[in-house]
């Protein structure tokens, strides 16, 4: 590990667009060093630019595919090495995909559990040591993980999807009674639909600017971070006005 750093730093996964680069983007303007990580390296180096513009401290690159168990590990490491310290794992990296339980394919929900669950499950492993040892160090170390709405509420032809976000969010909660009296504690944001490319297929039915924004859910994962090692939030839901406040 390397020498410490004075300065606060946060992990980010899918960070080279939507939520992730919101996040990402609002740690920088608070100036924290980030690692920053997605599966293409050319877009991250572009992200990374914008990031030291907006004033962040140091921005390292780790490109990492969220289904290479090894990948996930090293991006671990790679972060401890360059900072030695994380106050703020940012678990955003996610696919989703949509369809009855009647006609999903039995290989799309693995491989949407592969990502959703067992990727976090593998870096959480991986960034604790140095998460509670920045804890010790510094008071507190948060984790934040991008669930959805529909791990919390059902929605129709999201099942799939949906199972691996509640998971996602009892892992967090389990991981909060494992960990939080060591001052690292967990927090899953579940957003109704956000106004991401992941929502295109939603374009005839709901318009953009009728759904979140993935600064509104940047603001509420840095606004987390502020929080002392007595405060745990399990479970944030952000949902759309009016009829919706229980559906996606």
């Amino acid at each position: 590990m390397s020498e410490v750093s004075n300065t606060r730093s946060a992990l980010v996964t899918g960070a080279s667009r939507g939520i992730g680069a919101a996040i990402a983007a609002r740690f920088a303007a608070d100036g924290w060093d980030l690692t920053i990580s997605a599966r293409g390296r050319e877009a991250l180096e572009k992200k990374a630019a914008e990031l030291r513009e907006h004033g962040a401290g140091r921005v390292e690159v780790v490109p990492a595919d969220m289904t290479d168990a090894e990948a996930i590990t090293a991006l671990g490491t790679a972060h401890a090495e360059a900072f030695g310290r994380c106050d703020a794992l940012i678990i955003n990296a996610g696919m989703g995909s949509k369809g009855a339980v009647a006609d999903m394919p039995v290989k799309r929900f693995d491989r949407l559990y592969e990502v959703n669950v067992r990727a976090p499950y593998i870096l959480l492993q991986s960034v604790l040591p140095t998460l509670r040892a920045t804890a010790e160090a510094n008071g507190a170390a948060k984790v934040i993980a991008v669930a959805s709405i529909t791990g919390v509420y059902p929605e129709p032809e999201l099942s799939a999807y949906g199972a691996t976000k509640a998971a996602l969010i009892s892992l967090c909660e389990t991981f909060n009674l494992e960990e939080s009296e060591n001052g690292v504690s967990a927090t899953t944001i579940a957003p109704g639909y956000v106004a991401t490319d992941m929502t295109d297929w939603l374009k005839d039915r709901i318009p953009k600017d009728e759904m979140i924004t993935a600064d509104d859910v940047a603001v509420v994962a840095h606004s987390i971070t502020q929080l002392s090692r007595y405060a745990v939030l399990p479970n944030v839901v952000l949902t759309r006005p009016g009829a919706n406040l229980h559906r996606a």
